[in-house]
């Protein structure tokens, strides 16, 4: 036979958490056709991996990339961690259906994109169109399907505003969408009682989607909200996935046992498909208007700013924030992205340090963000144990999600100021594994291919085996690397010597080739 690819000598691990054997590889098209010794087989192409790992391209299952990847299909600063297919959609926020008064979240929609869409199947088009780097699958979300029926405002949906959330949502899966997602912190979901995610996680399950979810809370009523996100699962049959699974704040970092044990009965007594992602980082990273009380979120844009600029409302929402947080808590929390001319100088600087710099306590810092940037600030928020971060990632249900958007050093999305797990996240926990602080290379492998693909519905990716969509990554044990920090960002990750997209040849040698093959994954 003569392959397009043949890979030699390779150290290759299967995804499936076995061993690993020196092999070859042989890829014709977008397969994966054998694995084996090669040694007598030609090829148009032949890559000696003497000393690498090869493994199957590993799978980001908590992404935000869902408008960047149209903006920025190189995916610089997620192919450079090995990232063959970003799972988009999560937290609520979708590209897709655009229909109401939704409006995608602000930091999209400052970006130009090649095309316009509404429907799932015209973003998928459209996203086929512009070939990105690396495949992309989409959950719906909750907060686009709520806004664009219910809009903003602080209240149930009526009987036919849920069948029309319903409706839309069994268009999108039957469109090629994988799942339904929630970001109960966020406006509109916040105001969803129970009964209408409910209702959606049976349209999903009806799909045999899988339901994601940032829960209502991951701190002070973290078991309670872990409850409530396995009751939607078992109620309405859908796999449950718990987003970015964390004990937030120091008082609660003992609620770790019980929150896991929780999970372990969901899967082990009642055998349900309950699992979660997490990324290697003790910081959390978004909107900073996150820290302004529940009811000032009512009504959407306009009169949550309108509410800020008010003194005697603005009063209101100060002292409840100062009584709901310790005065140490303010320690905890830097500012991210910021908007206005005047509010530049202060990206990635603690809010300590900023509010010295205004004169103003922290909490009026976070007011004078909010108003000046009109709600387009991010916080970074250290709130989080590492020893917990660990055993988190040792769960054998968790996989890694880097909770980020694509990003690259140059070009329109190096502007910013994101979280470091963007560009590091798969690397860092690689390096992390390499020097023995976490699971086994084999483990750590299968929780970034074979076991993200399984829950997300992904037939014939994430191994790395015969008849296998060619999605690979390599990488040498002592070069893997992150480099993005909390100062500096905006940096690629090193090591990853070898990715391959469906087939096609995306970094070679650490280099990119300048070809893309990533698709719509439905």
């Amino acid at each position: 036979m003569m392959f397009d690819i043949k890979i030699t000598n390779a150290e290759v691990f299967d995804g499936l958490g076995n061993p690993s054997r020196v092999t070859d590889v042989g890829i014709v098209g977008e397969r994966i056709v054998e694995v084996g010794s090669l040694a007598r087989a030609e090829a148009e192409t032949v890559i000696d991996l003497s000393g690498y790992v090869l493994a199957p391209g590993f799978i980001d299952v908590h992404s935000h990339s869902d408008v960047y990847a149209l903006v920025e299909p190189s995916a610089a600063s997620k192919i450079t961690q090995g990232i063959t297919t970003e799972i988009v959609g999560n937290c609520g926020a979708s590209a897709a259906p655009l229909y109401g008064e939704y409006k995608l979240p602000s930091d999209w929609r400052e970006h130009e994109c090649p095309g316009a869409w509404r429907s799932v199947a015209e973003y998928r088009a459209l996203l086929d169109q512009v070939t990105p780097a690396v495949n992309v699958s989409l959950l719906i979300g909750h907060n686009t399907l709520r806004a664009g029926v219910v809009g903003y405002e602080g209240r149930p949906a009526t009987r036919d505003e849920l069948a029309a959330m319903e409706q839309r949502l069994d268009q999108s899966l039957e469109e090629g969408a994988i799942g339904f997602s929630t970001g109960l912190i966020y406006i509109p979901g916040t105001f969803a009682p129970r009964e209408e995610v409910e209702a959606l996680c049976r349209v999903t399950a009806a799909h045999e989607g899988v339901y994601t979810s940032h829960m209502r809370s991951e701190g002070d009523h973290l078991l309670e909200a872990i409850d409530e996100t396995i009751e939607y699962g078992r109620r309405s049959g859908a796999r449950v996935q718990i987003s970015h699974l964390k004990t937030s704040g120091k008082r609660n970092w003992h609620k770790l046992d019980a929150a896991l044990e929780r999970i372990r009965h969901a899967r082990d007594q009642e055998g349900m498909d309950v699992a979660a992602d997490r990324y290697p980082y003790t910081a959390a990273c978004t909107d900073l208007d996150i820290l302004l009380p529940d009811w000032a979120l009512d009504g959407g844009h306009a009169a949550i700013l309108a509410r800020v600029r008010d003194p005697d409302t603005r009063a209101r929402m100060r002292e409840e924030m100062l009584v709901e947080r310790e005065d140490d808590y303010w320690d905890s929390v830097t500012v991210g992205s910021t908007h206005h001319p005047e509010t530049a100088s202060f990206k990635g600087k603690p809010l300590r340090e900023v509010a010295a710099a205004l004169g103003v306590e922290p909490v009026d810092a976070v007011f004078y963000l909010v108003e000046k940037d009109a709600l387009k600030t991010t916080g970074i928020f250290f709130g989080m144990s590492e020893e917990n971060m660990w055993r988190i990632l040792a769960e054998p249900y968790v996989m890694l999600g880097s909770d980020g958007s694509i990003h690259a050093p140059t070009g329109p999305l190096s502007h910013d100021h994101p979280h470091p797990r963007a560009y590091g996240s798969f690397p860092r926990y690689l390096r992390a594994v390499l020097d023995g602080r976490s699971v086994e290379l084999p483990e750590a492998i299968r929780k970034m291919t074979s076991l993200c693909a399984a829950q997300f519905g992904f037939n014939d990716r994430g191994i790395l085996a015969k008849g296998y969509r060619a999605d690979l990554t390599a990488f040498r044990r002592d070069k893997v690397r992150d480099l993005s920090d909390f100062v500096r960002p905006h940096q690629l990750s090193e090591g990853m010597d070898l990715v391959v997209v469906n087939g096609v040849v995306t970094i070679r040698d650490g280099r990119f080739t300048g070809e893309r093959a990533g698709r719509f994954v439905g």
